[in-house]
């Protein structure tokens, strides 16, 4: 996994943490959800660049 990809994965992570924490302070649902999703989001697409780099080896 190249760094630019792993700085994008965590920077998508912490802000949908971020975006989850405002959405339960705020009591919207929505943008809980949508922090919700972009964890999910940069997870799988780590899991993707970690399969990668194992088939590059």
């Amino acid at each position: 996994m190249g760094f630019d990809d792993k700085v994008d994965n965590t920077g998508q992570n912490v802000a949908g943490k971020v975006k989850e924490g405002a959405g339960r302070a705020t009591d919207n649902e929505r943008l809980e959800a949508e922090g919700r999703s972009d964890q999910t989001g940069a997870k799988l697409k780590q899991a993707g660049e970690k399969i990668k780099d194992a088939f590059k080896s």
